[in-house]
């Protein structure tokens, strides 16, 4: 039936001339007189012949009507029953109530039609054969094809439902798609300034203390430079391997808490005097996206930290509760020039803070009494009440 559906869709008007040749053809034949014998007997309205100047237009008006069925299904309908009183063609009446029943699909419409129609067509049978005939060949010619037709039009519209449906749900699902991949390559671009941005300037720092020194420890200044930057490009290596769709996602996980002490180290390896303190009252370890949000905190604020406030002490604290998750960064005044002639894009602090935001914390950053600059996050680790009473 399907099959059928599609070939009428893409053969629609030849199909059309066709049906419309046959019927009308067949109505100006009057069927072949098929319609006329009953066994010894004539039933048709006028025991006539029709002659060519009348059969040949009323069978150009039948397969006209049949053309245009779509638009106008009564009409057929109405045709059809001309059909069968004025040349005893019954086709066209078969036909008719088929195409009212698909094209309309409306039970009472279909109802009044086929009880007309059965009485129209069923009068000259029962003059010739009682009811005994009448009955069952009427309902033949017009009950049968109107039941065919509900069904068919029926499964039409079921099928076409449920094409719909699914071409819509398709379309959900790749807008949602769309999403995702927006919100993955955001990601992505917030993962690449923070590891370029810390690992870049870590490497200009180096070279700076370099030329400071006028050459001397150099090797082990160069050798820091070497590590930086590996670890620079095996970072941006395995985020750009995420946009590589033949390759798989990389498996080392990201780093979070736990890798604080050596990003710290790192700072202080080129002078930086930090401390950091982590208080862990819970015992776990927390989700992996808060874990990694707060990674990056931490790691662009010591960035900005070099590049705004050279030697300035810092302070890193983590306090991890059962409920909650703190981290506070802060700095005293620069004990070295304002800036350090590293650029910036303006967006650090900024992709910091919607990192925070979409794992459910809130940050403030500001200036503190004492001149320097502090970080606050907090994120929750547990349902707040008002977000479990919306459950």
């Amino acid at each position: 039936m399907s099959r059928w559906f599609r070939f009428r869709a893409d053969h629609g008007r030849p199909v059309d001339a066709v049906l419309a040749l046959a019927i009308g053809g067949s109505t100006a034949l009057g069927d072949g007189g098929a319609g006329r014998a009953f066994g010894p007997h004539e039933i048709a309205y006028f025991g006539w012949h029709p002659p060519m100047w009348f059969a040949i237009p009323l069978g150009v008006l039948v397969g006209t009507t049949v053309w245009w069925r779509r638009r106008r299904p009564a009409l057929v309908v109405l045709l059809g029953v001309v059909a069968w009183v004025s040349t005893a063609a019954f086709i066209a009446v078969l036909f008719a109530q088929y195409n009212l029943a698909e094209q309309t699909r409306s039970w009472r419409q279909v109802a009044v039609s086929t009880v007309l129609t059965a009485t129209v067509v069923g009068v000259p049978i029962w003059s010739v054969g009682g009811a005994d005939a009448a009955a069952p060949l009427s309902a033949a010619i017009c009950a049968g094809p109107a039941l065919l037709g509900l069904y068919i039009g029926t499964r039409r519209e079921l099928i076409a439902r449920v094409r719909e449906r699914a071409e819509r749900v398709e379309r959900e699902q790749y807008q949602r798609i769309l999403q995702a991949h927006s919100e993955e390559r955001a990601q992505i671009a917030r993962d690449m300034h923070d590891v370029v941005t810390h690992r870049v300037s870590l490497m200009v720092l180096h070279a700076t203390a370099l030329e400071a020194t006028q050459g001397q420890d150099a090797v082990t200044i160069g050798r820091r430079v070497r590590t930086i930057g590996r670890e620079a490009l095996e970072e941006l290596r395995s985020l750009v391997n995420v946009l590589r769709a033949d390759e798989e996602p990389p498996l080392a996980p990201h780093p979070g808490l736990a890798d604080l002490a050596d990003l710290v180290a790192a700072s202080r390896r080129i002078g930086l005097p930090v401390t950091f303190d982590l208080t862990d009252e819970s015992g776990t370890r927390p989700p992996a996206l808060i874990d990694h949000a707060l990674y990056r905190v931490v790691q662009e604020a010591l960035t900005n930290v070099h590049k705004h406030a050279a030697g300035a002490r810092t302070h890193v604290r983590v306090t991890h509760t059962p409920r909650t998750l703190c981290l506070v960064v802060s700095n005293d005044r620069g004990r070295g020039p304002a800036g350090t002639g590293l650029p910036g894009g303006g967006h650090g602090l900024l992709g910091i803070a919607e990192r925070v935001r979409l794992v459910g914390g809130q940050m403030t950053a500001g200036h503190s009494p004492h001149g320097g600059f502090e970080i606050t996050v907090e994120v929750p680790l547990t349902p707040r009440p008002d977000s479990e009473n919306l459950q």
